[in-house]
């Protein structure tokens, strides 16, 4: 396990992304999609931060965001206390020390290039010497399990998902990167495919010293894999924690329902109602406060017209956070503790 301790590598303060609509040629619709709305987290060097939430509560739009791969509408990404895009640290430079791996494996590969010269090419952009890129991309082939004398001269069409993915692991290793972003890249591999990749994650780690930001919405697979979990809904931070901590004694109440749809093998534990009623709101017109009450089985009033802080998220060392009312001393929702008694 990594230590949480200290200064972060990655920090996310206050990241935006609001994707706008068009209106018709009545003038109607317009406004705008919050896909990712005042997000603040941060990753340590040497952990595993994975993420996880409901389909399109943002986990893939804040893997794009930290990559920038698309431009935030407000918000700044601190790597290694630099601002990213800044003179301080341009964005090659960046890029170069922070890599992503793609759920869909073969989209993300040109298929016009051998394996070898996928891997290669990315040295080779950032000046590494074309025999010296073509030495990396094929020692890497090895690191993930793929023999270069068999493999190298390939095209992807001609691999299957799981080795495709491992090329996208390697490629994603060739510049040396210190994290690397993994975006849904396990979930469309078999499941004894999946156990052997993420084997290699974990072996690849710890041998070049790497950090992860792992996405996903196989809660199992996260809980395997993670050092801290961040929990989204809506755009939003939901909560953050130790993972183990965070799936035994879960805070949040949308987490509490989210680790509820967990399959279960034991006949006594199995989830016979469905924990939440109901689709997530409309994130281009969310509701009021906050975000997750029409659902909350434990919403009050108050609930609805303030929103929780999360402000605290975004502090230097923050290592695990909930935002609900129901944890903020008073905050007004009868299941929050008054300000007198959190000073006690």
């Amino acid at each position: 396990m990594a230590s949480s301790a200290g200064t972060p590598l990655l920090a996310v303060q206050g990241l935006v992304k609001h994707f706008p609509l068009k209106k018709d040629v009545l003038g109607r619709g317009g406004g705008v999609v919050r896909a990712v709305d005042d997000v603040n987290f941060q990753v340590f060097a040497g952990e595993t931060l994975g993420v996880v939430g409901e389909s399109g509560c943002g986990k893939s739009t804040t893997a794009r965001l930290l990559m920038q791969l698309i431009e935030p509408t407000a918000g700044e990404v601190l790597f290694d206390g630099a601002k990213v895009g800044s003179r301080d640290l341009p964005l090659k430079e960046y890029r170069r020390q922070v890599q992503m791996v793609f759920q869909d494996s073969y989209a993300s590969l040109n298929p016009r290039l051998t394996i070898e010269d996928s891997i290669a090419f990315g040295p080779q952009v950032h000046g590494i010497s074309s025999t010296e890129a073509v030495a990396r991309a094929r020692s890497l082939l090895a690191k993930v399990g793929l023999e270069p004398s068999r493999f190298a001269g390939r095209y992807p069409h001609e691999l299957s998902g799981g080795q495709r993915q491992r090329v996208n692991i390697a490629r994603a290793l060739a510049l040396q990167p210190r994290i690397v972003i993994l975006d849904e890249a396990v979930s469309a591999l078999d499941k004894s495919v999946e156990a052997q990749v993420l084997n290699l994650l974990l072996d690849l780690k710890e041998e070049f010293g790497l950090t992860y930001v792992f996405i996903s919405h196989d809660l199992h697979v996260v809980r395997f894999i993670s050092d801290r979990v961040m929990v989204m809904y809506l755009g939003e931070v939901a909560e953050v924690g130790a993972a183990e901590t965070l799936f035994n004694t879960p805070r949040h109440p949308y987490t509490k329902a989210l680790l509820s749809s967990m399959p279960s093998m034991d006949p006594d534990r199995r989830t016979l109602v469905a924990p939440l009623a109901g689709d997530p709101p409309n994130p281009i017109n969310p509701p009021s406060g906050c975000r997750f009450h029409p659902r909350c089985p434990q919403a009050q009033a108050v609930c609805s017209q303030r929103a929780p802080s999360r402000t605290a998220l975004a502090l230097p060392g923050v290592t695990e956070g909930v935002a609900c009312l129901m944890h903020e001393p008073g905050s007004g929702h009868t299941g929050a503790l008054p300000h007198a008694q959190e000073a006690a």
